[in-house]
């Protein structure tokens, strides 16, 4: 894409300001997030750290405490009652230097102090009236309470004597401010960390936003997203189908025209996106394509009821085979459109050759009149009129399915303008109504194989062109026979006759009529088959299943 192609996209489709490019927004949001993570992990982390010290300075301040309450000479000393003795401040200071406890306070029953960091505070009440528990339960605890040397987080133990009663009580504490030194310390320690990390995160946003600019080959968002809309615009709307699959040969795309062609519906997809191509064409030759590595043109191939002429392209990326395109135009409407003119050319010979017999008739009539042979007129009238009477007469009776009555007139009809006697066999009869499927199958085959008849014998001399039609559904399936008088079929033909392009007849696109009619044959459970009738000339046996999977017959 040139700069005067992406100036003149940006003018019609940016939505953003100029200055905001894909490369800043991208930092500014990778940015923004590594922020906003860190942010909240540090204050997790905080917030964790100082819970975590504070529980750990708890359980610290409860374990001293419960070791002093276990010295017999602390308890003796309460059981004495004089605090003025100074024995357990002497037994306990050395224990509070050594822990690093802010103070270690050892009370009596009423809450006299035995022991206190500031020797005056000795003989007073205890502060805090966090006790109770301790004195009155026999529990130790933790605790936070504000005491003579300010806010502390402490550990209670009561004071057991022998006779099992509680005599005092034990406080060990910490400093809430010195919990909370400790935290900051490490909370200076993380959010360092974090900045550095929240650092490398912006830088890394930069890289990675200088990164997919260049991978996004410098498009922006809203021209990336144009491009995609007019991509898949594109091919959804061409009349060509698409299919494109990766270097594994596993599909990736299949447009609209592709679905219709292989008769894929929209809820079907997901069946085949991303799945080996063989699944849906078997006879694909895309992974020839991929391990090749070289184009095809202008092939022809059978989709089913579809003509198509396939075209198969690799993809490469920087010299690299990554996967292959195939696309594909329905040839069967051309070729229908071209039958069809056909047809009207051998209808207009056909009516040229009726009119000059027709001309003939009346001229006979005519002269009956004017001989005043009126009743070999009428006679003459009645019975041309019988024989177009009779065929429709014959079909209606012997034929209950609507469609296979139609095509057989129409065949009828088709034959006698060519000059060739098509006869259907009296003993005849078909009253089941087939399926709109089997309809539809039976329809193109007995059309093709009619067809093909008629072309066997229009060459002959007019007594011998006659092709002869018989069917029943007396058993549980409908069968056709249709038998010409023509040359026949060599063993070399017989065998190569179902093969899809394969033809005796001049011209180009030839070939696929039996080989469309045996394969929708065979799709409902019919098949086509051909008899030899011990001479010259053909015949082909088509059958039918009458119901099968729960059908109605």
């Amino acid at each position: 894409m040139g700069e005067f192609d992406r100036n003149q996209m940006k003018k019609y489709i940016s939505r953003s300001p100029a200055w905001m490019s894909l490369k800043l927004r991208m930092t500014l949001l990778i940015g923004l997030l590594t922020v906003g993570m860190l942010a909240i992990i540090g204050a997790f982390f905080y917030f964790l750290l100082s819970d975590s010290l504070e529980q750990e300075m708890g359980e610290r301040a409860l374990g001293v405490s419960k070791s002093v309450a276990q010295v017999t000479q602390v308890i003796e000393e309460i059981e004495r009652g004089d605090p003025g003795r100074m024995t357990i401040q002497n037994i306990v200071e050395p224990i509070r230097e050594s822990t690093g406890a802010e103070f270690i306070v050892v009370g009596d029953i009423n809450e006299t102090r035995y022991s206190h960091p500031n020797p005056e505070q000795i003989g007073q009440k205890m502060i805090g009236e966090d006790n109770d528990r301790a004195l009155n339960e026999g529990l130790a605890y933790i605790s936070q309470a504000e005491g003579s040397l300010g806010p502390s987080i402490r550990g209670k133990s009561p004071l057991i004597n022998e006779s099992g009663e509680v005599i005092g009580v034990v406080s060990v504490g910490f400093l809430v401010e010195d919990v909370r030194g400790v935290v900051n310390n490490y909370r200076n320690l993380l959010f360092s960390a974090l900045a550095l990390i929240m650092i490398i995160g912006v830088g890394g946003a930069i890289l990675i936003s200088f990164y997919i600019k260049k991978v996004l080959f410098g498009l922006e968002p809203e021209e990336i997203s144009y491009l995609l809309l007019q991509k898949e615009t594109i091919l959804q709307s061409a009349h060509e189908g698409i299919i494109a699959v990766n270097r594994s040969g596993k599909i990736t795309l299949l447009n609209k025209a592709a679905q219709r062609l292989l008769e894929v519906e929209k809820d079907q997809l997901n069946r085949y996106i991303g799945h080996p191509v063989q699944e849906l064409l078997p006879n694909s030759r895309l992974p020839d394509v991929l391990e090749s590595g070289e184009s095809q043109y202008d092939e022809e191939m059978a989709f089913g009821d579809h003509i198509v002429v396939v075209n198969r392209v690799p993809l490469y990326d920087d010299g690299m085979l990554v996967g292959a395109v195939s696309t594909f135009r329905n040839k069967t409407e051309i070729e229908r459109l071209t039958k069809e003119l056909t047809k009207v050319r051998e209808y207009a010979e056909g009516l040229r050759a009726q009119t000059h017999e027709f001309s003939n008739k009346l001229y006979t009539i005519s002269g009956l009149l004017q001989l005043d042979q009126k009743q070999e007129a009428v006679d003459f009238i009645k019975k041309e009129t019988d024989s177009q009477q009779k065929w429709i007469h014959q079909l209606i009776d012997q034929v209950a399915d609507p469609m296979v009555s139609a095509i057989l007139l129409g065949k009828l009809n088709q034959a006698h303008e060519l000059g060739v006697k098509l006869v259907i066999d009296p003993e005849s009869t078909l009253s089941s109504v087939l399926s709109r499927g089997k309809r539809h199958a039976m329809v193109t085959a007995l059309g093709n194989v009619v067809d093909n008849a008629i072309d066997a014998v229009k060459h002959l001399p007019r007594e011998e062109r006659e092709v002869s039609v018989f069917f029943t559904d007396l058993g549980e399936e409908v069968l056709f026979e249709i038998e010409d008088q023509g040359s026949g079929i060599s063993e070399e033909v017989s065998r190569r006759m179902f093969d899809q392009g394969y033809s005796t007849k001049e011209g180009e696109n030839r070939g696929f009529g039996l080989a469309i009619s045996k394969r929708v044959l065979e799709s409902v459970g019919g098949t086509m088959t051909m008899e030899a009738t011990g001479g010259k000339g053909t015949c082909f046996v088509i059958t039918i299943p009458i119901s099968s999977n729960g059908e109605e017959r």
